[in-house]
């Protein structure tokens, strides 16, 4: 099927507007609605079909199957539909807001064809008015995620594709005349003076309209008045004195405009924006308001455990802020625009944003594919062009690799067309940088340029990374390291990881494009957390004590979904995240947060690392990651000295101790002090054995209780002593035979039916049976055929 061009209004300068006014509602759409998974080619024979479901949006029918045993996931066409009542439909129009729906929508309106949408990751409105009864109408939508090479992103990309309203809808009702958007250009700005540019974009009979503009400071005081007949018009005004927006100190203005007819509001609409002006120097740092600032960054993926591309606002939120909380003033959203929350958080907390275009990979496509293309760029400017966060628009990630087309990996042609891009970019917003990652033949074409470097993980070792980052520096005129770091399996530990002296140099600058030729820790490492703790420790010893260094941005926040590694220890998640797939912490996060996190606090190495072995008076290093003036570690009740915090130094910046462990239970305890005063504190015990464990003899399987009232089932890797054989990882098949459901599919440490062993261990959450009366469970694996629990639920069988 070819494809072109935007069959609806997209959203153009609406740009994240809040739209409110006496005759305007704007409601939100998300419940009530049915979905058929069915591919049904009409809108007829998809209300004539059975399998009608239930849902809330937002929805994606892959929430779950993508994490799922079968190879692949579905990727295919379904339906959504929803009833409801329009009391009077005169002098008002209603649109249809979708904030995003993957990938190709159709909407229609009691059974006739309304509008749609080419392409997701973006917002599009549908006008409903003309084809609205008074009385019952029915909205249905088809989306389809099926293959299609015309639209981006490549289907050859690194993360799922996830079909369905995966955003939330809103329906709006307007005056017969409406504000359509709202532009805030802030062209220049200092701590004297800034100038603000406005323009509306208004519909409907407006030229009798006129428009009332005010601008509220941060503390809601009325800063700026005007009124004028002209609607359509740019207005402009100069503040003094602004109160600027930092990372540190995120100050908002808002402005608000009214749209006036003879004398009454008939609609209003309201942006926020932040004074702001930045400069990156050649070959050299990165300056926010005139000071140098170093973007501290990560990556995030809009996915989350159970749930998909179909996060809640909360969600949303809670991602950001535990971003925020680690002290990062800087996320690259890869590889495509996020749900509107997103931004709005950045906004909010302080988070400079490196917005993202998804042409990934896939080459240059056709005519009809360059213009589905240009179309997604122009609404991603427009729409996200008021949010004072964003700093960059990057064009694209890996663009040349496996192309979908024939010849789509000619260099010519991707420069032409990444030229227009390019010159596309800064004529919709010429106060921003453009940018792109690891397209090396176009690093002269954008403003902003990130190789791919990958010391101590796709190649070389972690300790030739400053080497890497040298020759970056003097190659490109503006540097940024995008992307870096390493898988990490949650709670996989070794009493010896690999170091980064040179068990493997096969290179320390750009990755080599087969990783397949080349040795590497990603196919040679453990993937445990102590690695890349160890790897992260030292990139940011080296990025925090850099004078010329812009920044960079670690890969990524959170562990995510991909198609194209079945063989990872939970298959088809990339462990690269500091926190799993559900957002919980892993060692890495604690790492970030004691170089730059705020809020005192300490963490022991590791929480999750609890069961240990060695050598009788072996002693252990032991670190203690915080971001305290100094700390104080106690084993067993008796002080092992405090240490002064020195980035300098390494591991831990300082914070280390050579510690010997007692048989049996070792209590651990951190005191960070401030002066005399303590600030805070951290705990854990750990199991020590001076045996060390034989080849396991068997899987034990051991059951407890969770707070929520499922049952965590646990298997153990025992040799023929009883000791949990620690270096074991192989693969671990769970079965509920009777009494429970698996929670599965949740690509998590205990979400998983299917997983590798971490320290001997694996594990997975079960939801009990209330009618019966006994949970039987099974884990399997290629050396032990099956080991069985049976649980006593206590209740009797009906």
């Amino acid at each position: 099927m070819k494809v072109a061009r935007i069959m609806a209004v997209a959203l153009g300068l609406i740009a994240a507007v809040g739209v409110h006014g006496k005759d305007r509602q704007k409601t939100n759409f998300n419940s009530g609605w049915e979905y058929l998974e069915q591919a049904a080619p009409t809108v007829r024979e998809a209300n004539e079909a059975n399998g009608w479901e239930d849902v809330v949006l937002p929805h994606t029918w892959n929430a779950e199957d993508v994490m799922d045993q079968i190879p692949g996931y579905r990727r295919d066409a379904s339906w959504y539909r929803k009833s409801f009542k329009i009391e009077k439909l005169a002098d008002s129009r209603y649109f249809l807001n979708f904030e995003s729906s993957n990938i190709v929508t159709e909407v229609y309106v009691n059974g006739k064809k309304a509008g749609g949408h080419i392409g997701g990751y973006l917002s599009f409105e549908v006008e409903l008015t003309d084809y609205l009864t008074e009385g019952d109408n029915q909205i249905a939508v088809r989306v389809d995620n099926g293959y299609d090479r015309q639209i981006i992103p490549s289907q050859k990309s690194d993360f799922f594709i996830y079909g369905g309203i995966n955003r939330d809808v809103w329906l709006v009702q307007t005056a017969t005349s409406r504000i359509r958007g709202l532009k805030i250009s802030t062209p220049v700005v200092s701590k004297q003076s800034a100038k603000t540019e406005i323009e509306v974009q208004a519909d409907g009979k407006v030229q009798d309209a006129t428009m009332r503009v005010r601008v509220y400071d941060p503390l809601a005081k009325l800063v700026f008045e005007k009124q004028q007949s002209a609607v359509n018009q740019r207005l402009s005004f100069e503040l003094s004195k602004p109160k600027l927006w930092h990372v540190d100190r995120p100050q908002l203005y808002t402005v608000k405009v009214e749209l006036l007819q003879n004398g009454k509001v008939i609609d209003q609409a309201q942006d926020r924006v932040g004074y702001r002006w930045f400069e990156f120097k050649q070959n050299g740092p990165f300056y926010l308001n005139g000071e140098r600032l170093l973007l501290r960054g990560t990556h995030r993926h809009e996915e989350s455990a159970g749930v998909g591309a179909a996060m809640s606002n909360e969600m949303h939120r809670k991602d950001m802020a535990m971003i925020k909380e680690m002290g990062a003033n800087f996320v690259r959203l890869g590889h495509y625009p996020q749900d509107p929350e997103v931004y709005k958080a950045c906004d909010e907390l302080g988070i400079l944003v490196w917005d993202e275009l998804p042409w990934c990979r896939g080459g240059v496509g056709d005519e009809v594919w360059k213009d589905n293309t240009r179309n997604l760029l122009t609404e991603m400017i427009q729409q996200n062009y008021n949010h004072p966060s964003i700093v960059f628009w990057s064009l694209g990630n890996e663009i040349y690799w496996l192309p979908d087309f024939e010849g789509g990996d000619d260099e010519a042609a991707i420069n032409a067309f990444l030229s227009e891009l390019n010159d596309l970019a800064h004529q919709l917003d010429p106060s921003r940088m453009t940018s792109i990652r690891k397209y090396y033949a176009g690093a002269d074409i954008v403003d902003v340029f990130s190789p791919s470097i990958w010391s101590g993980w796709y190649s070389g070792t972690y300790k030739g990374y400053q080497n890497a980052l040298e020759k970056s520096l003097k190659k490109y005129d503006h540097f940024l390291h995008m992307e870096y770091g390493g898988s990490s399996f949650y709670g996989r530990h070794t009493e010896n990881p690999i170091t980064g002296d040179g068990e493997i140099s096969t290179g320390d600058w750009e990755e080599p494009i087969n990783q397949v030729e080349y040795k590497n820790i990603a196919n040679e490492g453990d993937w445990s957390e102590n690695y890349i703790v160890d790897l992260f420790d030292w990139y940011l010893k080296i990025t925090e004590t850099h004078e010329s260094f812009a920044g960079s941005a670690q890969w990524a926040f959170k562990d995510f979904g991909t198609p194209l590694r079945p063989e990872n220890d939970i298959p088809y998640l990339n462990e690269k995240g500091l926190a799993d797939r559900a957002g919980n912490p892993k060692d890495a996060f604690y790492v970030f947060k004691s170089y730059w996190g705020t809020e005192p606090f300490a963490y022991i190495e590791s929480h999750t690392w609890t069961e240990r072995s060695g050598p009788e008076g072996k002693s252990k290093n032991l670190c203690v990651f915080s971001n305290g003036k100094e700390v104080e570690l106690i084993l067993n009740g008796q002080s092992q000295g405090k240490k002064k915090k020195d980035i300098n130094q390494y591991p831990a910046s300082g914070l280390n101790w050579d510690i010997d462990f007692r048989e049996g239970v070792n209590t651990l305890e951190a005191i960070v002090y401030d002066g005399r005063k303590i600030v805070a504190k951290d705990s854990m015990e750990v199991n020590y054995s001076f045996e060390q464990a034989g080849s396991p003899d068997e899987l034990v399987l051991s059951a407890s209780i969770l707070p929520n009232g499922n049952y965590l089932v646990t298997a153990k890797a025992i040799d023929t002593n009883g000791l949990q054989c620690l270096d074991y990882q192989d693969r671990a098949y769970f079965q509920c035979l009777a009494g429970g459901t698996l929670i599965k599919n949740q690509g998590t440490p205990t979400g998983s039916e299917v997983i590798n062993m971490a320290n001997g261990k694996a594990a997975i959450e079960v939801k009990p049976d209330a009618k019966t009366g006994k949970l039987v469970m099974a884990v399997y694996n290629q050396n032990f055929k099956g080991t069985y629990l049976e649980v006593d639920l206590g209740v009797t069988s009906p």
